[in-house]
């Protein structure tokens, strides 16, 4: 007799943020000689910051004289017009529940969730994935806690944030467009190798970092002796920035 095995995973979403910094209070002196002082705390090309009278306000409207992006291995500057100095972190997950069909013992079972980061101003991020993998009742699918392939016939569930080919061709590498610094972490960054600890790091961004958009990709595979039934399971994604 051949039992028929579905399941879906539902991905909900957390948000942490985590601050933390240290201040110091500097007290900066005007730029000065022994016959001329500058009281401006911000010298530009066109001289007319602050310029005002009761009635008057000037604006420099002599524009950005440079425009881009200049980065080392820890920090980038994007040059252009004043923007705020406030951290910023976005975050969203651009689908909903997933389902992956019917299980069978013969082939691995895959299907991929995208979410997206962008940070302003802070040092960094990372991305963990936090929950259980797919049960039915008390049976549970074994979370691969050893980085590995897939295996058809053995009871597996895994991730990885990478474009595969095996079992078949699914995900993608994060998609950093122009500005973004974001990867996938180590143990979920290697083709055809998939992985799952609960509260991981699946993803990071080293710097303050553009928009990333990221591309999980799920296996399950089931025995021949793996009860039938409805799989469920609730993954939470948190991202925490970094200072």
């Amino acid at each position: 007799m051949s039992r028929r095995l579905t399941g879906w995973i539902g991905i909900f979403l957390t948000l942490l943020l985590c601050f933390s910094y240290s201040t110091t209070t500097t007290k900066v002196a005007a730029l000065q000689s022994a016959n001329y002082q500058i009281d401006e705390t911000s010298v530009g090309s066109g001289g007319l910051i602050q310029s005002s009278s009761a009635n008057y306000g000037a604006a420099d409207t002599i524009g950005d004289l440079t425009v881009g992006n200049t980065a080392s291995s820890n920090y980038q500057v994007n040059t252009g017009s004043k923007t705020t100095n406030d951290p910023a972190l976005a975050f969203s997950i651009n689908s909903g529940a997933i389902n992956f069909g019917s299980f069978t013992a013969s082939s691995a079972t895959v299907t991929t969730a995208t979410f997206s980061v962008s940070n302003y101003t802070s040092y960094g991020y990372v991305v963990q994935v936090v929950g259980n993998p797919p049960s039915n009742g008390s049976h549970m699918i074994p979370a691969m806690t050893t980085s590995g392939p897939s295996q058809a016939g053995i009871e597996q569930f895994g991730i990885n944030l990478v474009a595969n080919t095996s079992p078949s061709s699914v995900g993608a590498n994060p998609d950093n467009g122009q500005f973004g610094f974001g990867a996938a972490a180590a143990n979920y960054n290697t083709s055809n190798q998939y992985r799952y600890v609960s509260g991981e790091t699946v993803a990071m961004a080293p710097k303050s970092s553009g928009l990333t958009n990221y591309t999980i990709s799920y296996l399950v595979n089931v025995a021949s002796l793996t009860p039938g039934g409805q799989y469920t399971s609730n993954q939470t994604i948190i991202v925490t920035g970094t200072y």
